[in-house]
């Protein structure tokens, strides 16, 4: 029987753009999937990469180690002054620079941050960097100038107003830093909004009380006022009501205890029948009042006159103006 005449299966014509069976090895795309357009031009060979293809999943630069949750990288400890006085047993620099008077703490966190420390000549960048407590620390130009820019204020408080944070219903001392209360005279400097921005008073007045308040942008200042070891006297005028004897007097001036801590000594003696004037080198809370108080009388009237060497002078009640270049406490 002779062989049946064998079909030949014509297959329809490819539309456009349809897949080609692939020829180099590679596994063709089922399901007559339309083929991606190719970059390269009809009739042109494709270019030779100009460079060795990495295969996927090959990272491009180094391996970065991962940032552990919640970590800040800007606070890692490491110090990065290798010969500069690095001493990983010793005492942070920014503790130092507050303990010498050359920032606040948290300015010198900023200054470190912005490269404008110097340990020993090297430059420190790192917070959290300890060194030998007897290592030189020196600050950029940079620092200093953004200190100069710093500015301190005196104000006259008046009574009624607080000196720190208020309780609801009371107001803050700072809320009469404004240009219409600024004690003018002719080289005051021009009153800008930014030199509101991180004041702070440095120290104490309680509502009841009126006088001598500093506020100010300069942490340097404040560690000077109300630092643990600060030795800057200030200087109060204090009516009284009721009989004090010389006992009393003497207890005054040394041997009263506050809150179970003994007062330093201080310098308290007779203005007139009922004036007495006091010399503190501490600010304890409403700490004259109190100390009235155990010697068995009451003070009726308070006024800060003098902080240091800076004095309240002809400063009008609720006015305030700039410390002078020529001033310090």
């Amino acid at each position: 029987m002779a062989d049946a005449p064998r079909k030949t299966l014509t297959l329809p014509p490819k539309a456009p753009g349809a897949l080609q069976p692939a020829t180099d090895g590679r596994r063709p795309v089922r399901g007559g999937a339309p083929q991606r357009p190719s970059a390269t031009a009809p009739g042109r060979e494709k270019a030779a990469p100009h460079r060795q293809e990495k295969p996927r999943g090959t990272p491009s630069r180094a391996p970065v180690a991962a940032k552990a949750p919640g970590s800040d990288v800007s606070r890692r400890p490491a110090a990065v002054v290798a010969t500069g006085g690095a001493s990983p047993g010793g005492v942070r620099i920014s503790k130092l620079m507050a303990e010498r008077g050359l920032s606040s703490r948290r300015e010198a966190d900023a200054y470190i941050e912005r490269g404008w420390v110097f340990v020993n000549g090297e430059r420190v960048t790192e917070l959290g960097t300890r060194v030998d407590p007897s290592a030189d620390i020196t600050l950029a130009a940079e620092a200093r100038a953004s200190q100069n820019r710093q500015m301190t204020l005196l104000l006259h408080k008046p009574v009624g107003y607080v000196s720190g944070q208020p309780e609801p219903g009371f107001v803050p001392a700072v809320t009469l830093i404004k240009p219409e209360t600024q004690y003018q005279t002719p080289d005051t400097p021009v009153f800008r909004p930014g030199h509101l921005k991180g004041l702070a008073p440095a120290g104490r007045l309680d509502i009841d009380s009126t006088g001598l308040l500093v506020l100010t942008q300069d942490g340097r200042v404040a560690r000077q006022l109300i630092g643990e070891n600060s030795t800057v006297d200030k200087e109060y005028l204090v009516r009284i009501e009721g009989r004090l004897d010389a006992k009393g007097l003497a207890l005054l001036n040394h041997g009263l205890s506050l809150d179970d801590r003994q007062l330093r000594p201080a310098k308290v003696e007779w203005l007139n029948d009922d004036q007495l004037r006091f010399v503190l080198r501490e600010g304890r809370k409403r700490q004259i009042r109190r100390m009235c108080e155990l010697v068995g009388v009451k003070a009726v009237g308070l006024k800060r006159v003098r902080i240091g060497r800076v004095k309240l002078g002809d400063l009008p009640l609720g006015q305030w103006r700039f410390l002078r270049e020529d001033e310090g406490f």
